[in-house]
């Protein structure tokens, strides 16, 4: 099998670049290093194309080794014909690989194999033969002891529902009108388990498999898992037989006919249909975790990538009743500086006091900005720090910052590492201020599930979404570039090629030399191998090192390259970011020195972009965070007015946005644009 020409062909990019990207792979070449570093090799894809790419590889390797498997275990049994070879050879899909093995397989024991064990094969052949003899005639000779007449006929009509059931034309037409023109249909099973009633408009329902949508197939499923409702599938049965009978059953008048339409009414009802009804179930549960997975990956990828408000200093606040808001002041690089706890609300409310609290942190600390986490409490909490702000004109705002995962990075041990000292509530409250500052390199200290932005994440593969979220992750970080003198472990982990034992070396490595000053001196980083090193240091940057590039997105392997087009533009390193070194590399000829220096257009253009934009970050261009200063109350809402709010959630049917009252809104999807 061509896998390069398939791909292609499927994913609508080269079979060359297919081969490319394979290769470069099985090289030991991560997903962010060929998107980034080997755009020349591969045409500039990017990492969804590289990764889709990775994944139908994978499959088709694991689709030909399940042929080699099948078609061994068919010629040892001495059945292996060449239409049938080529038949399996030709399979684009496991699932018509399965099909064609299916008469093959060895199966448990089934009626058919105890009346196959009873020597009734041959009897099951003559009545395929159509002949003129009664049934009762064909059966005498098989009748003993131990079978009797009516035995004997059921134990040949038990060999011939198998035999009807395993015929793969029959399967994938059964299959295709399913599909076409069954239902899913679903009824009440326990509704006293439905305390809320939550699956009520499931308790009899009925739709069009063709039309049914992703959640609500994972609505259904958790309905029927939790032993709330009764689904079955629904097919033309009475056109599914008829076909059945037409391609069996030859114009004759033969005695036995009227025991193989028994037979194939059996082979449909007891062992087709179930079948069918597995896969269709399969099928429609495959299709909608994929949905629910691209849903919750697009959800973290907007999380992660939110800009970073750089250079402020954060009042982070966790809201809460009983227990008090816990505050915590972390200064522009995250460090935390004081700790405090306030009870502006009932059943504890001092106002006065936390308002005393929150104006001395308010002077004592260059605090432009108060994050408010949107968990219990959020309103009152917000109505509180607007109160005040006003109150004391300060010129300090707040935000609404989604909690997101942050009681899970509490609670953990990475937390419990970090902060030893703190409770729960108070590391909270950090966390809150730090994803504000950096939403990513916060972020990726919780599990990308537990950050809580999917729809029935907890109905789908597990695995699958593990999987996937680890890859916006990832993509997300080396987008982005890690500074390698403040990230964490944490951080570092998710940079091309490095694994978190050699993360947590960097971080043990920095803490003795003090600071990195060249990327060089990762490569004395225990178990920082060369081809680790190679994956992971363009990645990995060094603000304020030796040598300015090390600053940059340029890997090393172009340094050369970065040095001789500074020299054609009269400027050197040092200088790299200032505005007029910019204007001067725009004047570069980049085809002319492409060719002079035989060297790619698209890398030398993709240097050139770095060094005139050295500190640019891909974050940049999403909208800044909305920061307010007086509060909106939901009896302030008015038909037609036009409001700016941060979107919570996106789902199926629509995306739910804050815009600061009490509850979230619903922006059903037939109000979005197209093309958002």
């Amino acid at each position: 099998m061509n896998f390069s020409a398939m791909i292609g062909k499927e994913l609508k990019i080269a079979p060359k670049q297919v081969t490319t990207v394979i290769q470069l792979m099985e090289d030991g070449n991560t997903v962010p290093f060929i998107a980034r570093y080997r755009k020349e090799a591969t045409g500039s894809l990017d990492e969804v194309q590289i990764k889709a790419i990775e994944d139908r590889h994978h499959y088709l390797v694991q689709l030909e080794n399940r042929k080699k498997d099948v078609l061994q275990s068919i010629e040892e049994q001495g059945k292996l014909t060449s239409e049938l070879q080529a038949k399996i050879a030709a399979a684009t899909i496991l699932k018509q690989v399965e099909d064609l093995y299916r008469p093959y397989k060895q199966k448990r024991r089934t009626k058919a194999t105890i009346a196959k064990e009873q020597g009734l094969e041959p009897l099951a052949e003559k009545m395929l033969q159509y002949p003129v003899d009664s049934l009762s005639k064909l059966a005498a000779p098989y009748v003993s002891e131990q079978l009797d007449e009516e035995q004997v006929i059921q134990g040949a009509k038990d060999i011939l529902a198998e035999r009807f059931a395993d015929e793969v034309k029959i399967r994938d037409m059964i299959r295709q009108w399913t599909w076409r023109e069954g239902t899913i249909t679903t009824t009440v099973k326990k509704e006293e388990q439905d305390e809320k009633q939550i699956f009520e408009m499931y308790y009899a329902y009925e739709e069009p498999l063709s039309k049914i949508v992703p959640h609500r197939t994972l609505a259904i499923n958790r309905g029927e898992k939790e032993d709330i409702l009764r689904v079955s599938i629904t097919a033309p049965i009475v056109k599914i037989e008829e076909a059945m009978r037409r391609f069996y059953i030859p114009k004759t008048t033969s005695p036995v006919r009227v025991a193989i339409e028994e037979a194939i009414e059996d082979s449909y009802k007891r062992l087709i249909a179930p079948s069918i009804e597995r896969e269709v179930r399969n099928e429609l549960t495959e299709k909608a975790e994929g949905q629910a997975i691209h849903i919750f990956s697009e959800n973290l990828r907007s999380l992660l990538l939110q800009p970073p408000l750089k250079g402020k200093y954060v009042l982070g606040l966790d809201p809460a009743y009983r227990t008090g808001c816990k505050l915590a002041v972390v200064d522009d690089t995250g460090k935390m500086l004081e700790i405090a706890v306030i009870y502006p609300h009932p059943p504890k409310a001092k106002p006065e006091e936390s308002k005393r609290v929150v104006t001395d942190l308010l002077k004592r600390y260059p605090i432009s900005i108060i994050a408010i986490g949107n968990g219990t409490a959020s309103r009152e909490s917000e109505a509180f720090v607007a109160s005040l702000l006003q109150e004391l004109q300060s010129e300090a705002a707040y935000v609404i910052v989604s909690e997101a995962g942050a009681s899970v990075y509490s609670a953990s041990e990475k937390a419990r590492e970090e902060f030893p000292e703190l409770q729960v509530e108070q590391r909270s409250a950090i966390s809150i201020a730090r994803r504000l500052q950096d939403p990513l390199a916060e972020l990726v200290k919780i599990e990308p599930k537990a950050v809580g932005v999917g729809q029935y994440q907890h109905d789908v593969s597990q695995k699958k979404l593990t999987d996937s979220l680890g890859f916006i992750v990832e993509t997300a970080v080396n987008q982005v570039g890690v500074d390698v003198n403040t990230a964490s472990a944490s951080l570092l982990q998710y940079v091309s090629g490095l694994s978190k034992t050699v993360a947590e070396n960097i971080v043990q490595m920095r803490s003795e030399v003090g600071k990195f000053t060249a990327r060089t001196q990762l490569k004395k980083v225990p178990r920082l191998g060369a081809k680790t090193y190679e994956q992971a240091i363009g990645f990995l940057r060094v603000p304020e090192g030796k040598n300015p590039l090390d600053a940059t997105g340029i890997h090393p392997e172009s340094y050369a390259l970065a040095e001789q087009l500074l020299k054609e533009a009269g400027v050197s390193k040092k200088e790299i970011g200032h505005s007029d070194v910019e204007e001067k590399l725009k004047q570069l000829d980049v085809k002319q020195l492409s060719q002079s220096l035989e060297i790619g257009e698209i890398t030398v253009q993709d240097t050139l972009d770095v060094l005139m934009k050295p500190s640019r970050d891909p974050r940049d261009a999403f909208p800044q965070p909305l920061l307010k200063k007086d509060i909106l109350k939901m009896e302030d809402l008015k038909a037609g007015m036009e409001l700016q709010g941060t979107v919570r959630n996106v789902v199926d049917f629509g995306a739910f946005i804050d815009v600061g009252v009490k509850q979230d809104g619903l922006v059903h999807i037939s109000k979005l644009k197209k093309d958002l």
